[in-house]
């Protein structure tokens, strides 16, 4: 008997110890979820059905991708999807009320969109603006050659490129073409399964000793990055320079272009790969040009969707970003300031105390944590694919050189802005501090007076002929930037 009472005291006393370590278990748990920061996979936050919204949305924006290679493409879609909203393009001058939609094409290379908030246009405007242009292989002025009967055309790279990373691989053409006459042509060759392709050829393993032994950076020079085009010769011309005759023969018939409109011309080599999903999960998205569309598309359709918006909404796809945002088609330009005092002139305001009381969502992409390449990132401040849209308080490079950084009060905003509707989010830098770095338009609008921060997406193989993104992360960038706009 009474080692039956003992067991039972034994018991009751264990139960009790257990009950208690529970008990401060689940405290520790409680205090860890309050107190500490962590980011996961967003799949656990998501139901199936946002899951099947997010598939959707990204159906429609490799779509976009597709049809939209080059800015003057991206323009043209995006003032086409404008349109088929109610937008109208603005002229100065033109009256403004609440509800309003309107547009601005600045030289077919840029786009700007307003809707008319309820609230008084001093109370500043919801910016975002996002760029258009991507890295590439750009034909120079004169461009065409031929050399043992091969038919070339020289190149210029756009932006900041790994140059050996664009040799054999399949190359599409697109751009303008503006003839002596004043006419002008667009061309877009290689995306049709029928059209033809071109490359840039590489040496073979065999006879590459010597430049396998240089650094990448020098294994192909920006000289030798030029695109094989042609090889059969004019027929009637038994000549040198027969296949560069050809050619011109081929483009003239085709486009009515001679050798001389090449001068007064926008031609682009851009990857001639599709859209497609990475993965036998089909959870991301393989592309070119996702460094900025990916953000620039979900910025272009919240403000398509947005409705009723109590404080204007102003959307911005810009040009030139790539190499440094100069140009009248860049945000270096003036274009947004003036566009911005247009419309708070209409309203009966003025355009700096306007940007003085505005907010910018700069919506660029940042570099995606690659466990193949760890060393470069610092893992507590880094994105990561699936962790949803990444909010980049500074870009910049070293000493954060080049960068807004954005106020602490500005975000804290955004902050409590993205969780309260629901937007998974983190936090993210462009590598670790001396490794380099990288600069997006959040400065240029910053030095308008304007609240700016950087919120993105996160790309793995950046500035790569082939960039990879996960759908969830581009569908929180759509999510935040609705959030933004309809706040």
């Amino acid at each position: 008997m009474k080692i039956l009472k003992a067991q039972v005291l034994i018991t009751l006393f264990m139960e009790g110890s257990i009950f208690e370590m529970e008990k401060n278990n689940e405290l520790v748990k409680e205090l860890k979820e309050k107190l500490l920061f962590s980011r996961k996979n967003a799949v656990y936050n998501m139901s199936d059905e946002e899951l099947a919204e997010c598939d959707s949305f990204c159906e429609d924006y490799k779509d976009f991708m597709d049809k939209a290679k080059i800015e003057r493409e991206a323009v043209a879609y995006s003032i086409e999807l404008l349109k088929q909203n109610g937008y109208v393009e603005y002229k100065k001058g033109m009256k403004l009320n609440a509800g309003d939609k309107i547009y601005r094409n600045n030289r077919g290379k840029a786009v700007l969109m307003a809707i008319i908030g309820t609230a008084p246009i001093e109370e500043g405007v919801r910016l975002c603006a996002a760029h258009i242009d991507s890295p590439r292989l750009d034909l120079k002025q004169n461009p065409l050659y031929e050399d043992t009967e091969l038919a070339l055309f020289k190149t210029h790279y756009y932006g900041g490129i790994k140059k050996y990373q664009w040799t054999t691989i399949p190359l599409a053409l697109h751009g303008v073409v503006c003839k002596a006459d004043g006419t002008s042509v667009n061309v877009s060759i290689g995306e049709d399964e029928s059209d033809p392709v071109f490359c840039v050829t590489d040496l073979l393993p065999h006879l590459a000793n010597t430049q396998m032994s240089k650094t990448l950076a020098k294994g192909i020079t920006g000289e030798q990055l030029n695109i094989l085009i042609g090889s059969r010769p004019f027929k009637d011309d038994e000549e040198s320079g027969a296949v560069k005759l050809n050619i011109m023969n081929i483009l003239f018939e085709k486009y009515g272009i001679t050798e001389a409109d090449f001068i007064s011309s926008e031609l682009e080599a851009v990857p001639a790969f599709k859209a497609r999903d990475i993965g036998f999960d089909r959870s991301m998205i393989g592309a070119y040009g996702h460094d900025d569309k990916v953000c620039a598309y979900p910025a272009l359709r919240a403000t398509v969707d947005c409705k009723n918006p109590v404080h204007t909404v102003v959307t911005v796809l810009t040009d030139k970003e790539e190499t440094g945002s100069d140009g009248n088609t860049g945000l270096c330009s003036a274009y947004l300031e003036y566009f911005i005092a247009d419309i708070a002139e209409a309203l009966g305001s003025d355009g700096r105390t306007v940007l003085s009381a505005s907010e910018c969502l700069s919506a660029d992409v940042n570099a995606a944590f690659d466990p193949t390449f760890p060393d470069v990132n610092e893992r507590n401040n880094c994105a990561y694919i699936n962790r949803g849209v990444v909010v980049t308080k500074y870009t910049g490079a070293r000493g954060k050189s080049g960068t807004s950084d954005a106020s602490a009060e500005f975000t804290g905003r955004i902050r409590r802005l993205m969780d309260e509707k629901n937007v998974i989010w983190q936090t993210g830098e462009l590598g670790k501090v001396d490794e380099g770095g990288g600069g997006t338009v959040a400065a240029y609008i910053a030095n308008l007076n304007v609240d700016t921060i950087d919120l993105g997406v996160p790309v793995l193989s950046m500035h790569a002929p082939y960039e990879i993104v996960s759908k969830i992360d581009t569908y929180m960038a759509y999510k935040a930037f609705m959030a933004f706009v309809e706040d």
